[in-house]
């Protein structure tokens, strides 16, 4: 739950879990919009069946807010249909770290509106396009309490050097979701 400064809960938070080609994300929210998507940590990369596997509720259903839906809706078609997600609505997010003004919401911003599928970019020139360009560091952190991973596509940010560097998920989850992105950008092509 969300709680207000005077201490009123403000939200009747609703959560569902997806199974994904990642494994389980599981989504919270409210009917403003979402709060939060939790990522598993992968320790070994799916292959075969687990890989093409689409990307379905298993849990929660029932009790799915409209943001909920466009947001399962939006990750299915992120992992089966990836062109759908340009023509999709976004899910409207309602957590409480982009909601205030800060560094960190004006980076995840500019990171979902600018940083399109199948690209990668570093902290560095992320931290440029935000306007800040003594900001590498910050923009890590943003990336660290980014509270919607894979729609706020925090895994397409890397290192100047080319390193993947970390990620909520783990490191082989990114690297994941960067070879997906670059496969099906490939396709399209």
């Amino acid at each position: 739950q969300v709680i207000s400064k005077e201490g009123e809960s403000q939200c009747k938070e609703k959560h569902a879990v997806l199974l994904s080609p990642v494994g389980k994300l599981e989504i919270s929210g409210c009917e403003t919009g979402l709060h939060e998507i939790k990522l598993p940590k992968m320790s070994v990369l799916p292959n075969g069946a687990e890989a093409s596997a689409g990307c379905e509720v298993c849990e929660g259903a029932e009790e799915m807010t409209e943001p909920l839906k466009q947001c399962a809706a939006w990750l299915r078609a992120y992992f089966c249909e990836p062109a759908r997600t340009e023509r999709l609505p976004l899910p409207p997010f309602h957590h409480p770290l982009l909601q205030r003004d800060s560094f960190t919401k004006q980076v995840l911003w500019t990171l979902l509106r600018d940083v399109k599928f199948g690209e990668a970019i570093s902290y560095q020139q992320l931290a440029d396009l935000a306007g800040n360009s003594r900001a590498a560091r910050a923009v890590g952190g943003a990336m660290r309490s980014n509270p919607i991973p894979i729609i706020i596509p925090c895994h397409r940010v890397i290192r100047s050097s080319g390193q993947t560097g970390n990620y909520g998920g783990g490191n082989l989850m990114k690297e994941w979701l960067l070879s997906h992105e670059k496969l099906q950008k490939g396709k399209l092509a």
